[in-house]
């Protein structure tokens, strides 16, 4: 079994929803993925011991925090590219934005031709629907740029959002 990028975007997902059940249905919709993809990430989710099952499914927070501070960054190295429009993140996104004064190097960015407001270096997300998905949800999307900052960010920006994961991923 190999988890998957999108795995631990749903798992993510799932921290925000705070033990809420939800169907597979919508929580393929609030992700912008299909409900059988989802079905697929829970299952490799479930194998890791990442999430469980009980009324609904739950992050095992203390797993899925070491993983995210000590192995994502290996094991899902970003892709960085071209100068691109699209959504901030990382440490150019919320909440690191506001430990960090602007510099003059180009913002970190998940591609978004369509509706991407920021140009600047493309940085792959851990799903491509990522930016539709933290559009709809601020929590979500600072989730995604605190683990992004820890996938790509210098150690100053990898140590503060290991700080501030550590703290979202220690609350019960």
């Amino acid at each position: 079994m190999e988890l998957k990028q999108q795995d631990i975007y749903v798992a993510l997902k799932l921290v925000v929803l705070n033990g809420e059940p939800c169907s597979m249905q919508r929580l393929g919709e609030a992700l912008g993925m299909s409900a059988s993809r989802v079905h697929d990430s829970i299952h490799r989710l479930i194998k890791a011991q990442l999430i469980r099952r009980g009324d609904a499914y739950h992050p095992v927070l203390a797993n899925l925090k070491e993983f995210i501070l000590h192995g994502i960054r290996f094991a899902f190295v970003p892709e960085i590219g071209q100068p691109v429009r699209g959504m901030p993140t990382a440490s150019f996104a919320p909440p690191l934005n506001r430990e960090f004064a602007p510099s003059g190097d180009l913002p970190q960015v998940w591609p978004d031709a369509m509706a991407g407001e920021v140009r600047g270096i493309s940085f792959s997300p851990l799903h491509k629907s990522a930016p539709e998905a933290a559009r709809k949800d601020p929590e979500f999307y600072e989730l995604l740029a605190l683990v992004d900052a820890n996938r790509g960010g210098r150690a100053r920006e990898r140590n503060m959002a290991a700080e501030m994961l550590s703290k979202r991923l220690s609350q019960p």
